[in-house]
């Protein structure tokens, strides 16, 4: 018998298969360093549960110098802050987390304030910022704290009937407020007839649904601020004169607006498309679901903005303002001008039909290029209530903030936020639940006995 062939080939067939060992360890190797050091996933939940938000993307990626995380949990809950900071990471190289264990460097944590496990440290140089809670929103608000530089102050008016935000009503633009906040700016209140001066700290003016006239001092007064340089956002309603809801035709305001190229017309717009019935919603409440190409709507994707009871804005170019729209109604809307009727009805015959523009900006040119007055104007004021704010099935929370961006020259923050994660949890009646617990308990298992004992019954 020839052992030399057999041992020639147990050799050759030996070296085929350290050679695949070889190339299968090598593949496995770098397969593990490129996922490593190239993190890609899909996130193929409906809600997108597990990807950033366009928000977060654009700040992470946009990082100009070195940010450090510092996340403080006992090591069992590592995981957990992996699960989110880790998608951080990956986005930019600038981005580094470390996950510290609280009982070991519990000086540590105590001189950065940490008082419980699961927090977040974000530190941009010599700031550190906590994240309140370990959420997308929170980790991304303490990041930008972080890099900003300087503090900027919205400031409210009142004094001529203009929606409160320090209350608790529906018809409150408190939430408005405290999301204005949480994009860290400061707020106050700021009262025009006690005194109509607006102070140098104000970054944005929001005047918002006066429901009296406006002093001519007052009106003055924000006509010399934004034409000094200044930004402001205004939201006029319709002037209804329907039983308790009186709201003053504001003439000087409207005035000054239209020197600016933004005409605000005696309206309310009515649609009848029926889209406002995916939000259980009326005619009454117009969807602008087509947006211009402004820096303030054109992230705004596939989703519809709110503006209940609004009027219709016209805008032209003036010598020193070239105003721009930034959303329309439908085709299937109407300008209603008789606005002291309880009875609302469409007159096609005298009445507007759509599309109509409901909001617009404009940038005033004082010959200052770099101290430019900037302002919005939207037809409606109730789009800022709780409840239209603070849903995330309408595009309101955004708008709202990405033209307070705008205005504030924070443009690379416009963007979509962070939403809260949707609960898709399964709502079963009493009877529903009966009919799984019969099903899974009693008749499933029956059909399985039943199967059994047929093919034995074959067999034997």
């Amino acid at each position: 018998m020839n052992t030399s062939w057999m041992k020639t080939r147990q050799t050759k067939y030996g070296s085929y298969a350290a050679v695949y060992i070889i190339v299968v360890v090598a593949v496995l190797v770098m397969a593990n360093f490129l996922a490593n050091r190239y993190s890609k996933s899909y996130d193929s939940t409906a809600n997108k549960r597990f990807s950033l938000s366009d928000q977060t993307e654009k700040v992470v990626r946009n990082l100009k110098q070195d940010v450090r995380i510092n996340y403080f949990d006992k090591p069992e809950g590592f995981n957990r802050g992996r699960d989110l900071l880790g998608r951080y990471e990956s986005l930019s190289p600038k981005l580094k987390v470390d996950y510290i264990d609280l009982d070991k460097r519990s000086q540590l944590a105590a001189s950065l304030g940490v008082r419980s496990a699961g927090t977040a440290i974000v530190e941009v140089g010599n700031k550190h910022e906590e994240a309140k809670m370990l959420t997308e929103e929170e980790v991304t608000s303490a990041l930008i704290r972080g890099l900003k530089t300087s503090d900027k102050s919205v400031c409210f008016t009142t004094g001529a009937g203009e929606n409160g935000v320090n209350e608790s009503d529906p018809e409150s633009a408190a939430e408005f407020k405290a999301g204005v906040e949480r994009s860290n700016y400061k707020t106050q209140v700021l009262n025009l007839v006690s005194k109509a001066e607006i102070p140098k700290e104000c970054t944005v003016v929001i005047v918002g649904g006066p429901r009296a006239d406006m002093l001519a001092p007052s009106v003055n007064a924000l006509k010399a601020y934004v034409e000094g340089g200044g930004r402001a956002l205004f939201m006029l309603d319709p002037p209804l004169k329907i039983g308790k809801e009186q709201i003053a035709d504001n003439e000087a305001l409207v005035a000054m607006l239209a020197g600016w190229g933004v005409t605000l017309e005696k309206d309310m717009v009515l649609d009848t498309s029926g889209m406002g019935q995916l939000f259980q919603l009326g005619p009454e409440a117009p969807l602008a679901t087509t947006y211009e190409t402004h820096p303030i709507v054109k992230e705004m994707r596939q989703i519809a903005s709110v503006f209940p009871l609004p009027r219709s804005i016209l805008v032209k170019s003036t010598d020193k303002v070239n105003p721009e729209k930034l959303f329309d109604t439908s085709e299937q809307s109407f300008g209603i001008t008789n606005l002291s009727s309880a009875d609302v009805r469409i007159d096609e015959k005298r009445d507007k039909k759509g599309p109509f523009a409901l909001g617009a900006a404009g940038t005033y040119k004082n010959g200052q290029p770099n101290n430019e007055g900037r302002f919005v104007v939207v037809g409606s004021s109730r789009w800022l209530t709780r409840g239209l704010f603070r849903s995330r099935a309408v595009g309101n929370h955004d708008l709202a903030l990405n033209m307070l961006n705008w205005l504030s020259s924070d443009e690379d923050l416009i963007s979509i936020r962070p939403k809260d994660p949707e609960d898709r949890r399964i709502s079963l009646t009493g009877r529903q639940i009966n009919m799984v617990l019969l099903f899974s308990v009693f008749l499933l298992p029956l059909l399985i006995v039943i199967a059994g004992v047929s093919v034995w019954w074959r067999r034997r």
